[in-house]
């Protein structure tokens, strides 16, 4: 899926479309694309989507992740992953990784690209491009990699087609 987004408040609600298309379920997310592309604005969005206050979500940059409960009890939580300064998988497993997937948590990780295999087979990667120099806007491109990802993608697809910020592109940029 392609989708246009012409402003950092659309991007928030592509986030936050996701969030809701995830209802009860785990997922883990692969954020890619360059400095200042809106991964952590994003994540914002699905959080909000989630039922969370979007206000609470920072750049885990410096702490590697950052763990927050998700409403309605029952332990689920949103992992916000940064891979950034990370250079080799042991150094994310060895901050928790494998405590952070599901079962139980919608698992968001920026910069999955710069470890090599770290997300499992079953992701959704969601590749974020700015359009031109000192333009507000992206383009997003989801790749599912599983059949529950695809059946994700899908439900994102149908809400982001009921969306007046966002727009779907068969004409976005190849990341």
């Amino acid at each position: 899926m392609r989708l246009r987004s012409p402003s950092a408040e659309a991007t928030f609600a592509a986030g936050r479309r996701l969030g809701e298309a995830l209802r009860d379920e785990d997922a883990v997310l692969g954020l890619v694309g360059p400095l200042g592309a809106g991964k952590t604005l994003f994540v914002k969005g699905l959080a909000a989507g989630l039922g969370l206050d979007p206000g609470v979500v920072a750049s885990p940059t410096f702490v590697i992740a950052s763990e927050y409960p998700l409403p309605g009890g029952g332990g689920r939580r949103l992992v916000h992953v940064d891979c950034y300064r990370l250079e080799r998988v042991e150094e994310l497993e060895n901050a928790g990784w494998l405590d952070w997937l599901p079962p139980g948590s919608v698992v968001a990780v920026e910069w999955p690209d710069r470890i090599a295999g770290v997300l499992p087979p079953e992701h959704l990667r969601i590749e974020i491009t700015r359009g031109g120099s000192g333009d507000s806007q992206r383009w997003l491109n989801a790749i599912a990699s599983g059949s529950g990802a695809e059946g994700l993608l899908a439900r994102w697809r149908a809400a982001v087609e009921d969306s007046p910020e966002l727009e779907p592109a068969a004409d976005a940029p190849a990341p």
